[in-house]
Parts: C-alpha cells; sequence; structure tokens
C-alpha cells in the first residue's frame, strides 16, 4: 500500500463538502478546497485566506474567499464537460501527502480531463496548476480559463466592488465590505499548443477562451499559475500580482514546492511499521496539520478547522494550544513561536473583554479573529425545531482558556529553554491572565476556599456549572506559573522589578500567593473525580439512551433543553484531559478509575475528544481501546468524522484538532515521550498492532531522533539517538 497518498473513485455531488476538505491543498496563507477546476459555488470550491475576516450585514464574521483564479473548464465540439452537470464515463482523485500535490483525472467520453495542483509552500502567495485535456477523437476543444467571481461564502458575499482586467496577466480585485480590505488575484498560462484566444468578461469574472482544434489523442498542456494578495500583506496587491509572468515553469515550481515539504518532513515525520492503514492514516494527519501551519508569519495561529472554509468563523480556539502546540513545539518551534505571539499580540483584546464583564488581567476570545476580536455570539446554534437562535455560554463561560493559553507558554519555555518569548511579552501574558482568575474567584469567609461558579468547562453540554475540575487545575496552574516567573528571571530581577511595576503588581502578587493554595479541589467518589459540583447527581443513564431521546438528527444535546444537559452524557474529555494534560498529579489507579467511569459516558461528540481518552488508555495499559481511539483520530480527515451540524449550524472541514491529536497519541502515548530538562526520555507503551515508531525530536538546539521497536521475542526496545 502506498501510505503516502489517498485516492477515491466517482464523482457524488452530495459528497463534495467532505471531498473540499480531505483533498485541500493549503500552505499557511491560504487553503485551496479539494473541488475540481470547473466548479461551481454549488461544489464548494473556495480559497480561504488565513487572518482576512468581514461580517455580511448581522451574520457572523467569517474568513474571506478570494476569487477562484484556477478555474477551467473544458467544450468539446462545442459541449461543455464538468462534473456535477454532465455525465462522465470515469472519475478519479487523490492528494499526495508527502508533497501537497492534488490530481484528479475525469474521462467525459470525448475527452479526458487530467489536472495536477499544488498551493507553493516556499512562495505562499502561488497557486499552480498543470491542466491536461486529452481528446478521444478529432474536433475543436475550447479551454475557458480564468478568475471566477462566482464565490462560495457561508454568510456572506464579503467582496464587493470588483474590477476584472484582461491583458496577459489577469487580474481581479475587489474590496471586503466591512474594513475595506483589498483582495487582489491574477492569473498567467503557459501552453503548449497553438490556439485562437480571446478574453472574455461577464458576472461571473473574467476568462481566456482558448480555441484549438485537436486530432484523436492529441494531448493539450495548459500551466496554470495564479498570485493571491491582500493590503494587509502589502502596499500594492495588484502590482504584486503582476509578477506572476515572471515565474520559472511549472516542473521548477514543483521541484521547489516538493523540496520545501521534504524539509517539513525531515523535522516531523513519524513512521510506523506493522499496519500500512495506520501509517496513511498518520502521514495524513501530519499533512493536513502541517498544511496550514503559518510559516509565513511570525505571529499567527490556526483556526479551528484549518483553512479548509469558513466553518466556526475561521476562529482560533483553545484548540491552538492545547491540540496544535505540541508537534510544533516538540519539531518545528518556530511555527509554536507564532502561535503564542499571536496571542502575546492579542493581548490588548483579552484586556478589553475582561473589563467588558467587569474583570480585571486578560480574558481572552473563546473564538478569536484578528487583533484577538471576539468572533463568538450569545447565540452559537439554531435550535430545530423552532428555527431559533439559542442563548449558549461559550463566550462568557468558557474562561479556561487564558489558562489554556498560559499552559502553552509555560510549555514552551520548559521544552525549548528559551525565554525570550517570555521577555518578549509571554511573561505580561501570564501575569495579566493570573490577575483574571483573582478578579473572577469566589472567596468563602467561612472556610477560606475560593472556587469558580458559573463556568463551563471542555464538556459543553453542561452549561453555567461550578468547581469544574478541569478548569480549577488549569487555574491553578496558570497561578503557580505567574508566582513561578520569578524563579525564571531570578538571574534577571530587573525584568520582573521592571514588569510589575508597569503592570502595578505587587498587590495582585500578594493575593496570588495566598490564593494559589486555597482554589478547591474536586470532589471524589471512589477516586472518580466528579466533574463539577453536583455532576454525581444527575441523572446517570447510558449513551443510547440520550441518543434515543433525540427528535432530530441535528439537534443540539447541549444548554437548557438539551437531551444530555441533565444527565451524566458529556461531549468529550473534560476529567480525563485534565489527568492527560497533569499526568504528575494523578496515580495509575486514579487513571483507572476515571477512565473506566466517564469513557462510557462520552459521547465524543468533539474531535478534540479521543486523543485525550487515547493518551490515559496507553498509561494503564488499555492498548487496544488507545488503539481503536488512535484510528479514530488519525483517520478522520481521510473517512470524515465528527459532527458535521450542531443544530442547524454547518461545521464540517477539515480537523487539526485531530491531527495533533494523531501526533499526541504517537509520541506521547505510544512512545511515551517526556522532556526533563531539555531531553527527551521514553517510556514506551507499543500497542501489538506496532512492530517499530521512529520520529525526530527537536529540544533547543539539538535533535533528535526516537526509535521504539519490538523485538522477536516481544520485548520493547528504543534508542534516543542525538543528531549530528
Amino acid at each position: 500500500m502506498d501510505t503516502w497518498s489517498y485516492s477515491i473513485l466517482g464523482f457524488d455531488p452530495a459528497r463534495a463538502a467532505l471531498d473540499g476538505s480531505r483533498f485541500l491543498c493549503a500552505n499557511g496563507y491560504m487553503g485551496l478546497r479539494g473541488a475540481p477546476e470547473e466548479a461551481g459555488r454549488e461544489l464548494y470550491p473556495a480559497v480561504t485566506l488565513a487572518g482576512v475576516y468581514d461580517q455580511y450585514r448581522d451574520k457572523w464574521r467569517e474568513p474571506v474567499n478570494a476569487p477562484h483564479a484556477l478555474f477551467a473548464r473544458t467544450s468539446f465540439n462545442g459541449k461543455e464537460y464538468a462534473l456535477g452537470a454532465e455525465p462522465h464515463e470515469a472519475h478519479r482523485c487523490g492528494l499526495d501527502y508527502r508533497h501537497g500535490v492534488y490530481c484528479r483525472e475525469t474521462d467525459f467520453g470525448p475527452v479526458t480531463v487530467r489536472s495536477e495542483r499544488f498551493a507553493s509552500l516556499p512562495l505562499c502567495h502561488l497557486l499552480a496548476d498543470r491542466y491536461q485535456v486529452t481528446a478521444h477523437e478529432d474536433g475543436e476543444v475550447v479551454i475557458r480559463c480564468g478568475i471566477s467571481t462566482d464565490i462560495w461564502d457561508i454568510n456572506g458575499p464579503h467582496l464587493f466592488d470588483f474590477r476584472l482586467d484582461e491583458g496577459e496577466v489577469l487580474t481581479a480585485r475587489a474590496v471586503t465590505g466591512q474594513k475595506g480590505i483589498l483582495v487582489a488575484v491574477s492569473q498567467y498560462v503557459q501552453r503548449d499548443f497553438d490556439a485562437e484566444e480571446r478574453q472574455v468578461q461577464d458576472e461571473t469574472g473574467v476568462f481566456r477562451l482558448l480555441h484549438c482544434p485537436v486530432k484523436k489523442g492529441q494531448i493539450l498542456t495548459l500551466d496554470i499559475f495564479a498570485a493571491v494578495y491582500t493590503s494587509l500583506d502589502v502596499l500594492d496587491p495588484l502590482e504584486r500580482c503582476a509578477e506572476v509572468r515572471h515565474l520559472t515553469g511549472y516542473e521548477a515550481l514543483k521541484t521547489q514546492h516538493a523540496a520545501a515539504w521534504e524539509g517539513v518532513w525531515r523535522r516531523s515525520e513519524i513512521q510506523i511499521e506493522g499496519d500500512d492503514e495506520a501509517a496513511r492514516a498518520l502521514h495524513a494527519s501530519q499533512y493536513h496539520l502541517n498544511c496550514v501551519a503559518p510559516r509565513h508569519a511570525l505571529s499567527m495561529s490556526i483556526p479551528a478547522r484549518g483553512l479548509s472554509g469558513q466553518t466556526y468563523k475561521g476562529a482560533i480556539f483553545w484548540d491552538s494550544e492545547i491540540f496544535f502546540f505540541p508537534m510544533f513545539v516538540h519539531t518545528q518551534p518556530g511555527v509554536a513561536r507564532s502561535l503564542l505571539r499571536y496571542r502575546i499580540e492579542t493581548l490588548p483584546g483579552a484586556l478589553k473583554k475582561a473589563a467588558e464583564y467587569g474583570y480585571r488581567g486578560a480574558f481572552y476570545a473563546w473564538e478569536s479573529q484578528e487583533g484577538g476580536e471576539e468572533g463568538c455570539t450569545n447565540f452559537n446554534v439554531v435550535d430545530v425545531f423552532t428555527h431559533r437562535p439559542v442563548r449558549t455560554y461559550f463566550r462568557d463561560k468558557q474562561i479556561h482558556i487564558s489558562a489554556d493559553i498560559v499552559y502553552a507558554l509555560r510549555q514552551y519555555y520548559e521544552i525549548t529553554g528559551d525565554r525570550t518569548l517570555l521577555e518578549e511579552g509571554g511573561a505580561e501574558v501570564i501575569l495579566q491572565c493570573a490577575r483574571f482568575y483573582l478578579s473572577r474567584a469566589n472567596a468563602h469567609l467561612d472556610t477560606g476556599d475560593v472556587d469558580f461558579a458559573d463556568v463551563i468547562g471542555p464538556d459543553e453540554y453542561h452549561e453555567r456549572v461550578t468547581n469544574n475540575a478541569f478548569t480549577n487545575r488549569m487555574i491553578r496552574h496558570c497561578v503557580e506559573s505567574a508566582l513561578g516567573l520569578k524563579q525564571i528571571f531570578a538571574d534577571d530581577p530587573g525584568m520582573m522589578d521592571g514588569l510589575m511595576k508597569k503592570l502595578d503588581y505587587e498587590k495582585d502578587w500578594a493575593l496570588l500567593s495566598r490564593m494559589y493554595g486555597r482554589i478547591r479541589a474536586p470532589q471524589t467518589r471512589d477516586s472518580v473525580i466528579e466533574q463539577f459540583d453536583g455532576y454525581f447527581r444527575l441523572e446517570d443513564c447510558s449513551l443510547q439512551t440520550v441518543r434515543g431521546r433525540l427528535c432530530d438528527p441535528k439537534e443540539y444535546w447541549g444548554g437548557d433543553h438539551g437531551v444530555a444537559g441533565t444527565t451524566e452524557i458529556i461531549k468529550q474529555a473534560d476529567v480525563i484531559a485534565m489527568l492527560a494534560l497533569f499526568p504528575e498529579d494523578f496515580s495509575d489507579a486514579d487513571v483507572r478509575a476515571n477512565w473506566a467511569y466517564y469513557e462510557p459516558r462520552t459521547e465524543h461528540g468533539s474531535s478534540l475528544s479521543a486523543c485525550m481518552y487515547a493518551l490515559t488508555a496507553c498509561r494503564i495499559g488499555r492498548l487496544e481501546e488507545a488503539w481503536q481511539l488512535f484510528m479514530k483520530t488519525a483517520s478522520i480527515d481521510i473517512v470524515g468524522g465528527g459532527k458535521q451540524w450542531a443544530g442547524e449550524i454547518y461545521i464540517g472541514g477539515t480537523h487539526p484538532a485531530s491531527n495533533g491529536g494523531a501526533w499526541m497519541i504517537a509520541a506521547l502515548g505510544f512512545a511515551g515521550l517526556r522532556m526533563r530538562s531539555g531531553v527527551p526520555e521514553v517510556h514506551p507503551r507499543l500497542p501489538r498492532q506496532l512492530k517499530r515508531l521512529t520520529f525526530p525530536v527537536t529540544a533547543g538546539e539539538k535533535r533528535y531522533v526516537i526509535d521504539v521497536r519490538r523485538t522477536e521475542s516481544g520485548e520493547t526496545e528504543y534508542s534516543v539517538t542525538e543528531m549530528g
């Protein structure tokens, strides 16, 4: 089996949303969905831009999709051929994970259309497509290629005042409706055949019409190059787009692109032996996370659905720090720095949000857009019965988000040994997040305890609870991290003194020191940690019972009226996530008891869930369960998975959190990777399906190769080798 590619036979329009995501080509700057070149908006084609947002009327803000400059459609003897519109003899499309190249081949009968395309990794503004037409009889081929402005949007339109220009380089420019951001695209072609060319404009874009008489068996090759720039990138996007005419040929650009991907794999690839399906799933997972990494930027993060479209408003969630960050901090620290610099630079937005709710310090956006602006509304779900928006509390009650960011900042320092991120704003973020929790805490005068009421933990089905165990533990870690800064900067007390003075922090420091040991610990019953106060008093019923109460498959399970809200059934790992993130706090017996209790009560209604259960399953030797959860996590963007709807809201797309989770299970779970004082250690728990697991790790200035293998006698051996 080729573990570096995935392909499907046949074309089904009902599968268009899924195929567009799983055949995504992306480079961190933009994502090109895996739709055929001739696709209209009914097949969800899109070029989604990272960090460019717009709001249309009173709809949700979301990322902007650029005009599609790789559009191409073929006619033969006067008849136009397009998937989804005309019958075809055969169709195949696939994605090469090694080099991020999408291929398709469609036999329409009289002609066959083949193409391969990529979003250039080293030249992040460039898209390239080799488009070929093979004639199966004599006749005339007309290729209509150009820039389509018939853009698919979930909550659009977002681009206005289009200006289209013809010439050697076709161009289209428009501005976003809310902030007037200029978006410009261009298209330039090279061809190996003579043709009569005519250029046209209409309400759907600007195009070349290439007329060419052909003989049976003749192949026409058209190399299409597209550039995308915005006024957030450069002063004159149109001028930069015009430079597409000076690019080297398709093969040279593809070679350069492939070399860049090889560099990514040298730093991050996990190789496994023993199960080819698992190897391909892991390659797919690592590809989908690596392809959306913002290598072109110093301070940018990754949306919850990557660059596969506008789902989840293109916002940055806690996924970034808890699920994406681990792979990058262990393999590509520069990307990890970018994710955290985004949080440092959006601190003003977090300070503003806290103040809006009457608190001090930094309360980060649950759904962060540019500048840290909160994209989360008070009505995130639509009721499937009344079709009315439902009040949800993700925006104001998921307070663990600030502590999640502090968790990653501290992990970065402990794993890399690099203090500069703390010096350049990270320490201020930690102090302001701790200040927020000091402001948000409830102090009990009779006992001296501190708790946190009216919150939502990772399990979003239970809203406005008190003392969520995960949230309290994350807050305690945040406060501990703030108090630990003086030790980190012990050799530079002036730095801390200056920061404390700047923030007027002396009084808060004393209060944090008092609060740290008083944050209420969770209640337990037979070693099972109560997820929040009163959880054990909820209805204890099976997952099947709750599912059987649904009246509509798209019905939202949570909130006041959801079928799970009054039961112990939870959406995703919550207590188990705490056990995975703080393994030193809990014994193996604790993990066994909680895993056995919570896993049957977990719907796994989020792609963030399975990896946390798998990590803890590895620790306690439940390797069969860990393996099944690994396969579910790693293969999600091949087979499709996760919920596609929350109420009436479409939430499909790729799953970067699962992609990061697959790396976590393999490296941190199966290999048992731990960093101790900047040096990797392994404590392997190989499932029976694996014979060998090998991967690189970067720690500070050093790189290592971890190699875990099963001997013929069934024993596990491992080595940690420093690379020269």
